[in-house]
């Protein structure tokens, strides 16, 4: 009797199950592509069902497009507004291989970007309310054959979203992507979440790309990518604003958080916070306007890097591409209003990091605080002296000068620069100052301490700088003179509060340097 009660019960659970699993496979406002004949089998080509899928759930009014259970072979997928596109756990988008298989889509939006490919896996244009999520996967195939090594327009971007509002991707990771992996142009309220990104298949695998939109949240993130982890643009004549980056992973060969390079539209209130960055083979924190375009207030705090070949590079250039061939160039752009704070990194090239402008056309406003850089040192005393170009049309890196002046930080064409609470060091012998500063207005170290050889010319060199103030400093012993001043335009110099008390020269005037520069010392 017992036993047969205790089957009745497993046979009621099971039908109660299964009723269970029935309902929430029926349920409203979810839509399975198996009912539209995709086959998941990953041999298949199932771009037609699962276009159907989408196109019955905006029908609908809108729900959730489920992949399950399977790999979905596909081409061009076009989401519409109100469709969440949800792929669970186990189950794969794959990228057709097929290049037929991407049919072409202009945006109606102009950008610099007409230049890259028109083709994508996932498309949306002008659509509200579209969304990516699930903890599956979606693979490019970028490695493939018919990928490598192919000019832009034949390599697709695995999700490329244009003029939408209210976009939000999480959850899923994206691999192998022919190009970009992920592109938003023109978009207002954008959330990335807790995507992960592995992109190693093939050229310009950027991990995330924010283009001239407006409201955009990236958090949570794990990006491993062969050209810039997460890169801010504004490739056509809107600003990239309100954005904030935080809580992100990085390891890229390019740059790990990148602006720019091309900065038409300008960016502006952007917070990037609370990330780690390493193995990169450029910088890590790259804020690079060449194209016109405002930059103007940009944080960036709670960063950690190891083995960035560049920790920090700044810079205001004038390339001056236009938005379309053919356009109208843009004016120069400017730089200002920029915060770095509260950085950590260890194995920094000997290139050094830079903060620069054109001459008549300063950086301006920018304050680096609570920096601790150990730099890989061995720079030569030959770059001490060289002439450094201005290179202003040239695309920007942080190799753009070659080997620095300084071992830390070189400032040229810059107004009201702070420094507060550096600790700088290098590993191989490094005969360079820890500063130089070069056609520099308003300028302040404070509390700055620096390693350095006696072979070095000077703790700091400032070279046509006007109205600075060095005060809290207390560098080591040695025969090195705290303060090398150069150029006739070199004047308004002030050193007040520092402990010099183990440094036999305060200061020295370097040739042609007017007697009108001696320091202020207190």
């Amino acid at each position: 009797m017992k036993k047969r009660n205790a089957l009745w019960l497993l046979a009621m659970a099971s039908i109660f199950a299964a009723s269970i699993s029935r309902a929430a496979e029926t349920r409203p406002g979810v839509f399975d592509p198996h009912d539209y004949g995709a086959k998941g089998d990953g041999k298949t080509l199932d771009t037609k069902a699962l276009q159907d899928a989408i196109d019955a759930c905006a029908k609908a009014g809108g729900g959730r497009v489920v992949l399950a259970g399977g790999t979905f072979l596909s081409g061009t997928l076009v989401l519409k507004s109100n469709v969440n596109l949800e792929i669970e756990s186990g189950a794969t988008l794959l990228g057709s291989t097929d290049l037929a298989d991407y049919p072409s889509h202009v945006p109606a939006l102009r950008s610099y970007t007409d230049n890259y490919t028109e083709r994508s896996l996932i498309y949306a244009e002008k659509e509200d309310y579209v969304s990516i999520t699930g903890l599956g996967v979606i693979d490019g195939q970028g490695g493939a054959k018919p990928f490598l090594e192919k000019p832009y327009k034949q390599r697709p971007y695995l999700i490329r979203v244009i003029e939408c509002k209210h976009v939000t991707v999480r959850g899923v990771t994206l691999r192998a992507s022919p190009m970009w992996t992920h592109h938003y142009l023109g978009c207002e309220d954008v959330l990335i979440d807790g995507v992960t990104v592995w992109g190693h298949s093939n050229a310009n695998n950027d991990g995330i790309d924010i283009d001239s939109c407006e409201k955009v949240r990236i958090a949570n993130c794990d990006i491993n990518c062969i050209d810039d982890a997460i890169c801010l643009k504004a490739t056509a004549a809107r600003p990239c604003r309100y954005v904030t980056v935080t809580n992100c992973v990085l390891r890229t060969h390019c740059n790990g958080i990148k602006c720019g390079t091309e900065s038409n539209g300008g960016f502006q209130d952007v917070i990037v916070t609370n990330c780690a960055i390493y193995d990169t083979r450029l910088a890590g924190i790259a804020l690079e306007m060449v194209d016109g375009g405002a930059l103007e207030r940009f944080l960036v705090s709670g960063i950690t890097m190891k083995n960035v070949k560049g920790g920090i590079f700044v810079r205001l250039g004038n390339r001056a591409r236009p938005i379309v061939q053919g356009g109208e160039t843009p004016k120069m752009g400017t730089l200002k209003d920029v915060v770095i704070r509260d950085v950590l990194a260890t194995g920094v090239s000997d290139v050094g990091c830079s903060v620069t402008g054109l001459p008549g056309h300063p950086v301006r406003n920018v304050t680096l605080e609570g920096i601790r850089i150990h730099y890989a040192g061995g720079g030569s005393a030959d770059s001490i002296k060289r002439e450094i170009p201005e290179q202003a049309a040239h695309y920007p890196e942080h190799t753009l000068f070659g080997q620095l002046p300084a071992y830390g930080f070189y400032v040229r064409h810059a107004e009201n620069v702070r420094f507060r609470h550096l600790d700088l060091s290098f590993e191989k012998d490094d005969p360079r100052p820890a500063f130089v500063c070069d056609d520099v207005e308003d300028l302040d170290l404070q509390d700055v301490k620096a390693q350095i050889l006696p072979a070095a010319p000077a703790y700091f060199l400032l070279r046509n700088v006007g109205d600075a103030l060095i005060h809290d400093c207390r560098p080591a012993a040695g025969e090195v003179p705290f303060v090398l001043l150069e150029g006739p335009q070199t004047e308004r110099i002030r050193l007040w509060n520092d402990d010099l008390s183990r440094t036999k020269e305060k200061f020295r005037l370097g040739v042609g340097t007017n007697q009108a520069a001696q320091p202020d010392i207190r």
